[in-house]
């Protein structure tokens, strides 16, 4: 039942990478918490925090895909890099700005778009070239141990950060975010291992490979279905907008960390007893009922006006969000060829990055119009129903079922 974690143990690119991708997530769930908190207490308005997601969506969107055919046409560790410098030049100007006796909004706004953009551009290339460096029979066992660090990330940052916010400001915040930043781009640099791959894109115009992506990703149900199934949960069932104006409900600046911490550390605890997903085969069904409890559960927070309660709710959507997460980053791994790996995970950050994005601005928009409570509660039904219509409209997803196991898979 317990995490699998030999990848680490024997393979020591994998190491460097996975170590320094944790660096860089913790370093990301600082400033996600941070730059919306931010604008939330200089505008006390939950409309601008969602147009700070819309505003970030934008260039995630585009560099998701530019960055995909960058990342099958260039050598990914180095494209990798490019990102970590960008991510620590927009964290310098955050924590300039931070000391500010009156900060500029704008900037914000402006270093979110960087910081989207350096994201949109380095997904990609980490999923094509955690691919190439691990073994196929370890697909499932990366995809826990990915989750796992991510999500223990997002509890430490976000908790972290509501303390250093409520005692320190925001400026210790970002120049926190700043060293993590350059100490993952030191691992990356002790990284020799070179993803040389088979540039059958390498002819193609970056428009045209591009394209030769999204058409292959259109001609495989199982690929779309997971994508669609997804944003659907995503747009309809996050939440984050609303956790500042919920953190001044509760209790504070403080309080705020643990509402983005709440589903990480649900998202944790599934993924440390992960091990039983390997008896699974059948993907599509374990990502459809893991994406429809996150609504469930979503729904519990909308009905909920205790602090215990909602975090209960929270932690258990994160969890369901997990199980999903496992089977779909497996999914892909095992259905798309390795030249075709960095488009296709360019497709994939859109469809789990931009989700949350745009359901931080309906959550946002709703919330002005109707209230906290009612954005909340109605997003997790209209998430329940769409993921049981995405069951009905992708049948070969839902039957998708994964191959049976080969006894001579190298671990």
């Amino acid at each position: 039942m317990i995490l699998d974690y030999s990848p680490l143990k024997h393979n020591a690119h994998f190491r460097l990478l996975y170590f320094a991708m944790l660096l860089a997530v913790f370093g990301g769930q600082i400033y996600l918490v941070a730059l919306p908190y931010q604008i939330y207490h200089l505008t006390g308005s939950t409309l601008w925090v969602g147009l700070l997601s819309l505003c970030e969506l934008i260039p995630m969107i585009l560099m998701g895909l530019i960055g995909g055919a960058m990342a099958d046409r260039f050598e990914r560790r180095r494209l990798i890099l490019l990102t970590q410098y960008i991510s620590i030049l927009a964290c310098i100007v955050l924590a300039w700005n931070a000391h500010l006796a009156h900060p500029k909004i704008a900037l914000l706004f402006i270093m979110g778009f960087i910081l989207s953009a350096a994201s949109g551009l380095k997904r990609p290339a980490l999923s094509a070239l955690t691919q190439a460096v691990i073994g196929k029979g370890d697909f499932k066992a990366t995809s826990a141990l990915m989750g796992f660090g991510m999500n223990l990330s997002a509890i430490a940052g976000p908790a972290i950060t509501g303390l250093l916010i409520s005692h320190f400001g925001f400026s210790l915040v970002f120049e926190l975010t700043l060293i993590l930043y350059i100490l993952g781009a030191l691992l990356l640099f002790c990284m020799k291992f070179s993803s040389k791959v088979e540039r059958t894109a390498e002819s193609l115009s970056a428009l045209a490979s591009i394209r030769e992506g999204l058409k292959y990703a259109a001609s495989r149900q199982e690929l779309m279905g997971s994508y669609i199934v997804d944003m659907v949960a995503m747009i309809f069932g996050m939440p984050n907008a609303l956790f500042p104006a919920l953190a001044q409900r509760f209790g504070g600046a403080s309080v705020v960390g643990l509402l983005y911490a709440a589903p990480a550390i649900g998202a944790v605890l599934i993924s440390f007893f992960s091990a039983w997903t390997k008896h699974v085969r059948s993907y599509g069904k374990a990502v459809i009922i893991a994406a429809f409890f996150w609504g469930l559960f979503i729904v519990f927070l909308g009905l909920t006006h205790d602090l215990v309660l909602a975090l209960i709710a929270l932690a258990l959507a994160g969890a369901a969000d997990a199980v999903s997460g496992i089977f779909r980053s497996t999914l892909w791994n095992e259905t798309i060829p390795n030249t075709l790996r960095g488009r296709l995970a360019g497709i994939e950050m859109i469809s789990y990055m931009s989700g949350p994005a745009l359901g931080n601005t309906e959550a946002g928009l709703v919330a002005s119009a109707f209230g906290v409570a009612a954005s909340v509660l109605s997003g997790g039904v209209i998430c329940m129903i769409g993921v049981i219509a995405c069951a009905k409209f992708f049948p070969a997803f839902w039957h998708y079922r994964a191959a049976e196991p080969s006894h001579n898979a190298k671990n």
